[in-house]
């Protein structure tokens, strides 16, 4: 009986330190940031990797959960850059650019209502060759999305805009602008991506699919055979590299796979992944091999 009672109270205050999405009383009150860093494109990555899988929060702006604007306004506001605190605030101040001339640190702002395609909701911060960093909504933590392989994001972009000092950042422009890729050129295949914060290294047109191709951007992804579609299959989540016999494994089957990289405290997390799936039940019937085949616990993973 004393072991259950200590075990009900150990969960009730796991609960307790858990923050809330949408906390029954917001605190409404701005808090301006600390000026900590020079306003460039350096600083800006530190944040960035610092900051990454910090917990959503409603009108948090830090310095340790944000909503999507808070999270944008802290990291200006770190620089000493006063930006509007609200997102559809921010989409109306800083200089506008198009999509196709985006560079690291530029804003992107998303109409994501239901209600309206034309009211700002959202809005994150590009870092180039597709990839930008926001406070999901849907994941509730600072997470990496994709441009280039999320529909979704892409049909709901709406404004750019740029705050950055115009000598501290460099272009990081896809050879297609993604606006009008069609749907089968909709991303690069098969990259391999270094954790630095350097211009992307773009694949040249009528480069062979099967060539690996070097792009520098504050992500990893490597392995990436095949990119049509949004579910994959998760093999297995690893603190550093998977190992070679794993993934030798996995293509002996004559399954496609990638591997996604990211850091989590001092450490580096690896997701091995199988795919990816246009549809769920393509996923699922891929799945069933998996699990005989390579790994028993493998589940189905949706990737936007």
């Amino acid at each position: 009986m004393k072991q259950y009672t200590y075990a009900l109270l150990f969960i009730v205050l796991l609960l307790g330190c858990t923050p809330p999405h949408h906390p029954k009383n917001p605190n409404y009150g701005i808090e301006k940031p600390s000026v900590k860093y020079q306003p460039n494109k350096k600083n800006l990555g530190k944040m960035v990797k610092q900051l990454q899988g910090s917990p959503y929060v409603w009108a948090e702006e830090g310095p340790s959960q944000f909503d999507c604007s808070g999270f944008t306004y802290y990291m200006y506001g770190s620089m000493g850059i006063n930006i509007p605190r609200v997102a559809r605030h921010q989409a109306r101040v800083g200089k506008r650019v198009s999509p196709k001339d985006l560079r690291y640190g530029d804003l992107i702002f998303f109409a994501t209502s239901k209600k309206s395609n034309r009211k700002i909701t959202h809005v994150g911060m590009y870092l180039g060759d597709g990839w930008f960093t926001h406070a999901s909504t849907i994941k509730h933590e600072v997470i990496y999305s994709n441009l280039f392989t999320s529909s979704y994001y892409k049909n709901k972009l709406r404004v750019c805009r740029r705050y950055l000092p115009e000598n501290t950042s460099r272009t990081a422009k896809a050879s297609t602008p993604v606006w009008k890729r069609t749907k089968s050129a909709e991303v690069i295949t098969k990259p391999s991506i270094i954790a630095t914060i350097q211009q992307p290294e773009i694949p040249k047109k009528g480069s062979s699919a099967k060539k690996a191709i070097v792009i520098q951007a504050p992500i990893e992804e490597i392995e990436q055979t095949h990119t049509s579609g949004n579910y994959y299959i998760q093999v297995g989540s690893f603190i550093g590299n998977p190992k070679n016999t794993l993934i030798n494994k996995i293509r002996r089957q004559g399954f496609n796979h990638k591997i996604i990289k990211f850091p989590k405290g001092d450490k580096q997390i690896s997701k091995l992944l199988i795919g990816a799936y246009v549809t769920q039940a393509e996923a699922t019937s891929a799945l069933k091999k998996v699990k005989i085949s390579i790994q028993k616990d493998a589940f189905i993973a949706e990737i936007r």
